[in-house]
């Protein structure tokens, strides 16, 4: 291709992705990011082996190892502590011949932005238009700007504006229902008898998650069924009220939580979905192409998953205009089915009725874990595209 110049606007997980797959096949890249500096939140992440796979096609895999967390067991639990279902960790990697992680957010951000230590990042730099053909419009820290490229990656988050540029039309994020809430426990904060397995934990209209990390500190998630802004003003205390009655050692991690660690958020997702991911030299990915739910932890994996394939095609033989072409074939059908699955699981997940609970916690301990690998299969066991 002789194309060789990109403008990548976001520095997120899928811009920076893209940025290092671009650079290796030898593109000049340009990565805009609004935020004067990267703060990624402060929370942890888990990546499936399909994020897994796209890191080690970036380079990234042995460094993954040296960082994250492979995880030894996980399950299902209802408030009561009673098991629903478990498992181990072990046979989803022998399923699919890659583990999968835990690891704090900014270790995954640090290990991309070390991946791209002499690129040309400008970051206080927000979009504010595309005046031509694969030309930005910009405002930075001296002024507005503009810069030309022979392609425009937007991996600008759900609220992208390239998005609302290219598609005007389209209805943006909707909110999904639930809102949910993030904090980290120190390591010499973790409760005594700490179990290392991922759990998650089922009641009505609510769900817990424990997530322990490679360093000795714990990730956890809260989820509640209400209304949009709702709990905005919770503190801990308030949080901890809602789960004081379930099971160890949720009440305890949430007492050992520091008040700045706690991250509130309402969930969102593109429930429209885009008629294509491509215009011209534009291509979008990551949440401003199909921003899904946490329900199947795959946002940043489907991020990862786009930044490869993106990359494979753009560094392939042939123009510009098939490779953008071969990126929305390749990843439109399979991303919009993700959101799809991930919004289902969440509205059986997040179920208020009691009735409707009870028997989705039945059918749930009916499931055998080979039955359930091969359902999760069609997510997980993605592999990345060969260039031609």
């Amino acid at each position: 291709m002789t194309s060789s110049s990109a403008l990548v606007v976001g520095g997120g997980i899928g811009g920076l992705a893209t940025a290092i797959g671009l650079r290796r096949n030898g593109w000049q890249v340009t990565l805009l990011e609004r935020a004067p500096a990267f703060r990624p939140l402060g929370s942890g992440i888990t990546l499936a082996p399909n994020a897994v796979r796209a890191l080690d096609a970036l380079g990234l895999g042995a460094e993954l190892r040296a960082r994250g967390m492979a995880q030894g067991s996980a399950g299902l639990r209802r408030p009561s502590g009673r098991w629903i279902m478990r498992g181990r960790v072990q046979d989803l990697e022998r399923r699919m011949g890659v583990p999968a992680f835990a690891l704090h957010r900014a270790d995954l951000h640090d290990l991309l932005i070390g991946a791209l230590q002499d690129a040309d990042i400008r970051l206080g730099h927000t979009l504010t238009g595309l005046p031509g053909p694969g030309t930005v419009a910009f405002d930075g820290p001296d002024g507005p700007g503009e810069l030309t490229a022979d392609l425009i990656v937007g991996a600008d988050g759900i609220r992208s504006k390239l998005r609302r540029i290219l598609f005007p039309a389209h209805p943006g994020p909707v909110y999904a229902g639930y809102i949910t809430w993030r904090g980290i426990v120190a390591a010499d904060r973790t409760p005594p008898g700490m179990p290392r397995s991922i759990t998650e934990s089922w009641g009505r209209g609510r769900r817990f998650g424990v997530i322990p990390l490679a360093d000795g500190r714990v990730y956890w998630y809260a989820t509640q069924s209400c209304p949009e802004g709702a709990g905005a003003g919770d503190t801990l205390a308030q949080l901890g009220a809602r789960f004081a009655s379930w099971h160890r050692p949720i009440p305890q991690l949430l007492a050992a939580t520091s008040p700045d660690a706690l991250i509130r958020h309402d969930i969102h997702s593109l429930v429209t979905p885009l008629e294509t991911y491509v215009s011209g030299r534009v291509a979008l990915l990551g949440d401003a192409a199909h921003a899904l739910t946490p329900d199947l932890g795959q946002g940043a994996a489907q991020a990862l998953e786009d930044a490869v394939t993106l990359t494979a095609f753009a560094s392939s033989r042939g123009g510009i205009e098939e490779a953008l072409v071969r990126y929305d074939r390749a990843r439109r059908p399979r991303a919009q089915q993700v959101v799809r699955t991930s919004a289902q699981v969440g509205r059986i997940i997040q179920l208020r009725n009691p009735v409707g609970a009870a028997v989705r916690d039945t059918l749930a301990s009916l499931v055998p874990a080979d039955t359930y690998l091969n359902a999760t299969a069609r997510t997980l066991d993605w592999h990345p595209p060969r260039p031609a």
